[in-house]
Formats: structure tokens, C-alpha cells, sequence
């Protein structure tokens, strides 16, 4: 799934201009890392860190529950009983859902998706959402739809589904962990034609990086790690972290010249981020399932990298026979590589990511 769009743009025309917010990064890379204007991140203690807590066992019964609703391609029934099912599992765990549901064109006419995003905490829930974070954590959880067979999507996208809720409860042990995060579960990574382009898919990813310029800066995730394909039983993670090499200004639209995003400052930040990534799946001994791609992998992490300025790597086991096939189907995953893919995920953050000055 090597990246091969020669451009990609957002329409910010949509957008109110006295709402729009700088998208400039500082250009020099020595200094992506910058004062925070949140609270000091919780202190890590090894002794009491999140990622032993991570069960395989628990995100697999997450997964084949989803399995079990059968194929979820965006508009279907079955995607809005999967949309039902993270809302009713995530509460349960002290997380409120806002459903961000819009409209787009796509090459088989306008078409609604849905983005599930997720906060930790109580109070209002308008309130809650409109808090600063840290960073993201995402999966898409829509299907590809096949017309010639049943798609059940269990590695594609039913293992990151249900490890980013098991991950939520996880995360839910440590309330001032959690509250520094958004869950994000991506509605229309899929293509509705044969592969991604630039007017087919990534259509919730584009949508949830397009909103991210009308926030005020300081409330802007300041990263973002994405899991796709995270259960196959012979785990072998290449990690996305390029990005294509567009001009400095990412969105061209001459509406809106402030919008900038400085792809050096991004790309110094991904590196970055993946030799934590390493550092991390070294140190809990799972180095050997873990690499980086050198090449462009087309996925949701694309439009928050370039698009929105959030530096997102791509924890993603793309050597897998059986993506968009009718064998992706849960004996094809382990709770042994979930647990591997949720513990080195939380330790990347909770050691890494958040204690460090963006």
C-alpha cells in the first residue's frame, strides 16, 4: 500500500474565514520541541506504568464481537452498529462519545460518515470536548464493501478497533493519562472504488484534519499515533512515517494564505517519534516485530501529517495475505500480537510522547 498521489489538498473553502487559525510551524527543525501550554504530563514510573496492564485476551473479545456484526462498510447498518457498540463499551470504561458526522462528494455521489471521538472525564460534555490534549490515539473502523464476497474486516479493521478500546480501559486507571487524549475511530478510511486516491477515501481523516485549523492553536493534539492492522498472529509492524514532498504549504488555497504547515518540522518530529517507537519495543523485548517503512504508506495518519501539522506515525502490519480478502477472518489474529501492539503503543506514550515539550 505504497503512497502514490502526486498532490493532495483539503477544500477549506467550506470554512468561516474569522474562524481560521495559523497553521504555521516554526521552521527551524532544531526546535520542534516547545513549550507546552498544558500542565506537566504525569511523571513515568516504571513501577506503575500502563502497558503490563494491556490484555490481548480482552481486545481479541473486543475484536470478534465486531467480527460478529459482519461487514461494516461506511453507510451500512452494520457501521452504525459498530458505531453503537464503541459508544455503549467506551461509557462503561468513563469515556463520553461525540459522533462527528458530516457529509462529502465521493465518486458514487454525496455521502454521510460518521468520526467517533472519545474524552475522558465527567461534567458536560460539550465542556470536555472543547479542552486542549496532548495527542490522539486513532483506528478507522469502517470495512472495504466487496460486492463479491462478505468482507468481515477482522485484522482490516476490527484488531485496531478493538484494541484502542482496550486501550481505553487501560488508560482509564490513570485519569490524568487519559484526560490528556482523544480516542479517535476514523469513519470512511476505505475506498469506495478499487484503492485510496486523491478524491476516494481517507474521507473521516480528511474531514478530522480540515476542523483541527478552526481550533485554537494551544488545544491542538500536538501528535497523533495511528493503529492499523495490529493482530496478525505473525506480527511484523513497518511503521509509516513518510510523508509525500509536497511544497512547505500543504493546503494551497489562496482563500487562506496563513495555513501553512512546514513538512520539515513534521518529518524531524516523525523521525523522532519512531526511533521512540523502536526504543520502546526494544524495552519491553518485542524489537523484532517492530520496524519502519521506508515507504509511503497510504493511511489515515497522511491528512493529520500534511494537512492539520500533527506529527502521527502509523503502526501498521501491512505484510499480511489476507488484506481484502475473504480470509481476514479472526483465526487469522492472536491476542499474543495485540498485546504486543497495545503495550508498546502505551509505553510510546505515556514514556515518550507526553512528557516530551512539542
Amino acid at each position: 500500500m505504497e503512497w502514490r498521489i502526486g498532490e493532495f489538498a483539503l477544500d477549506l473553502r467550506s470554512l468561516r474565514p474569522n474562524r481560521v487559525r495559523s497553521l504555521t510551524i516554526p521552521c527551524l527543525v532544531s526546535a520542534f520541541f516547545l513549550a507546552s501550554c498544558n500542565q506537566p504530563a504525569p511523571k513515568f514510573d516504571a513501577a506503575d506504568a500502563l502497558h503490563p496492564n494491556v490484555s490481548g485476551e480482552k481486545a481479541l473479545a473486543h475484536v470478534e464481537a465486531i467480527v460478529n456484526i459482519g461487514p461494516r462498510p461506511s453507510g451500512s447498518e452494520g457501521a452504525e452498529k459498530n458505531r453503537v457498540y464503541l459508544e455503549e463499551e467506551l461509557a462503561k470504561l468513563g469515556w463520553q462519545v461525540q459522533r462527528q458526522t458530516f457529509s462529502t462528494k465521493t465518486p458514487q455521489g454525496p455521502m454521510e460518515f460518521t468520526n467517533m471521538l472519545a474524552r475522558f472525564g465527567d461534567g458536560p460534555s460539550n465542556a470536555l470536548f472543547e479542552k486542549g490534549i496532548d495527542g490522539i490515539l486513532c483506528s478507522h473502523y469502517d470495512t472495504k464493501k466487496f460486492d463479491g464476497f462478505e468482507f468481515v474486516g477482522a485484522n482490516d479493521a476490527g484488531s485496531s478497533t478493538g484494541l484502542l478500546i482496550e486501550l481505553a480501559r487501560v488508560l482509564a486507571e490513570k485519569p490524568k493519562v487519559a484526560s490528556r487524549l482523544e480516542l479517535v475511530f476514523f469513519d470512511g478510511e476505505e475506498a469506495l472504488g478499487t484503492s485510496i486516491t486523491e478524491k476516494d477515501g481517507l474521507y473521516g481523516s480528511k474531514y478530522y484534519a480540515k476542523e483541527q485549523v478552526i481550533i485554537p492553536k494551544k488545544n491542538r493534539p500536538k501528535w497523533g499515533v495511528l493503529l492499523d492492522m495490529v493482530g496478525d498472529k505473525d506480527l511484523n509492524v513497518r511503521a509509516g512515517i513518510q510523508i509525500p514532498g509536497l511544497p512547505l504549504r500543504a493546503m494551497p488555497d489562496p482563500e487562506f494564505p496563513e495555513h501553512k504547515v512546514d513538512l520539515a518540522v513534521v518529518r524531524a518530529s516523525l523521525d523522532t517519534m519512531a526511533k521512540w517507537l523502536l526504543q520502546s519495543a526494544g524495552e519491553l523485548e518485542y524489537r523484532k516485530h517492530f520496524g519502519i517503512s521506508p515507504n509511503y504508506i497510504t493511511d489515515d495518519h497522511v491528512p493529520l501529517n500534511i494537512a492539520a501539522g500533527i506529527p502521527t506515525i502509523d503502526i501498521i502490519d501491512f505484510d499480511y495475505d489476507y488484506w481484502h480478502t475473504p480470509g481476514d477472518t479472526l483465526d487469522k489474529l492472536s491476542a499474543e500480537s495485540l498485546g504486543i501492539s497495545g503495550k508498546v503503543t502505551l509505553l510510546l506514550v505515556e514514556k515518550y510522547l507526553l512528557p516530551a515539550k512539542w
